[in-house]
This record gives structure tokens, sequence and C-alpha cells, in this order.
């Protein structure tokens, strides 16, 4: 790794075939890479994305040409649209605008579209919303709200797609983990706080 880089996603591939690799940065940039370009050994890697200055790679999902492509912001925003809109590009290439952010706000997250849209923010408030509910528009856009964000809930932090069976892990940055079944939080609106996933202790407890 160059100094001050490190890893940001590891995905299992068994075959270099013609699958695609969605990458996602934090200023909203998407870029679409065949998987068979990027058949190397070398132990030096090769060069995938090349971000602008400031950017930084937040995603990469692995796709199959077929998939709905979701972006959420850290202000609440969020943006679905086909992967299709973006069109399999070089190695070198810059990539193309997935969303238009306004000022301040950054990419959080990125996730191939399912069920239910699961999103966490920093004060530890979440909800699962269903998918249904993020219609589908072109790359590119100030995309539609996605979070209900306000002083009291904190931006968003991540979101995931979920169907509901699965337990979700939520980490603070002092090393406070807490587990839930995902089924125990609310399915709610778009436009929505949700409900207290994770407490925090008072300072001075």
């Amino acid at each position: 790794l160059e100094p001050g880089e490190t890893v940001t996603a590891g995905i299992t591939v068994h075959e270099f075939d013609d699958d695609n690799l969605m990458f996602v940065t934090k200023q909203g940039t998407v870029k679409r890479v065949l998987l068979s370009s990027l058949n190397t050994a070398r132990n030096a890697g090769i060069r995938a994305l090349t971000l602008d200055e400031g950017d930084q790679l937040i995603s990469v999902r692995e796709t199959d040409g077929t998939r709905k492509i979701l972006i959420a912001t850290h202000d609440g925003q969020a943006i679905c649209f086909d992967e299709n809109d973006v069109r399999p590009m070089g190695r070198d290439a810059v990539g193309v605008r997935g969303i238009r952010l306004r000022e301040g706000d950054y990419v959080v997250g990125a996730a191939r579209a399912g069920k239910t849209v699961l999103s966490i923010t920093e004060k530890g408030y979440g909800k699962r919303t269903p998918v249904e509910e993020y219609r589908i528009t072109g790359r590119g856009g100030l995309g539609i709200r996605n979070y209900a964000v306000t002083e009291k809930t904190g931006g968003v932090v991540g979101i995931k797609v979920v169907d509901g069976s699965e337990d979700l892990l939520l980490v603070t940055r002092n090393g406070i983990l807490i587990r839930t079944p995902v089924d125990n939080i609310r399915v709610a609106g778009r436009s929505t706080q949700g409900v207290i996933v994770m407490r925090f202790k008072e300072e001075g407890d």
C-alpha cells in the first residue's frame, strides 16, 4: 500500500468473467468495471479507479448487469438507479456522477437494491424502509429523502440491504459493541427519524 492508503473492501471472486464491480466514492462518483479487465497476478496490484483530488472510495459491489444500485448520503438523501445507466469503463477512467451532493453532504454507503434498506445514524437511531419506496431515477440527480436527519438522530453513517433474518452488530468509536436482530428494528417510511437502536452512556456514568 502507498503511504496513507487503507483497504476499503474485499470481494471473493471465483472467476474473472463478465460480471462487474461498481465503485462508489465519497463525492458521489460511480464507476462500473468488468471483472475480466482486472484479471492480474501482479503483487503490487493494478489501478481500478482514478480518484479526483480529495475524494475517496466508499463502497465496491459486485453486480451482474441486472442490478439496481442505491447510494445514500450523510444528510439523509438517497438515489436508486439501474446499473446499466453506467457503462463499463477502462481501469484508468475517473467515472461519472452517481449522485449530486448539496454543500457539505457526502456519500456514506451503497448497496444493491433488495427487500428493505436499513439505515443507521451517528446517535444510534435506525430504521428499515421498503425498497419499493425508492423510485428508480436516472443517476446524477439529488435523489430523494432517505432519512429525516435531525440533531437528535445525527447524520446517517451507513446503509445495508436486509431481509429481516440477519443480526446487526453496531460498534462505537470507543469499541463498545451491541448485537440485535434486524427484525427488531421498525419498518418505517423514508421521511421518518427511526427508533433508538443503540443507547449511549451519559458523560460521567
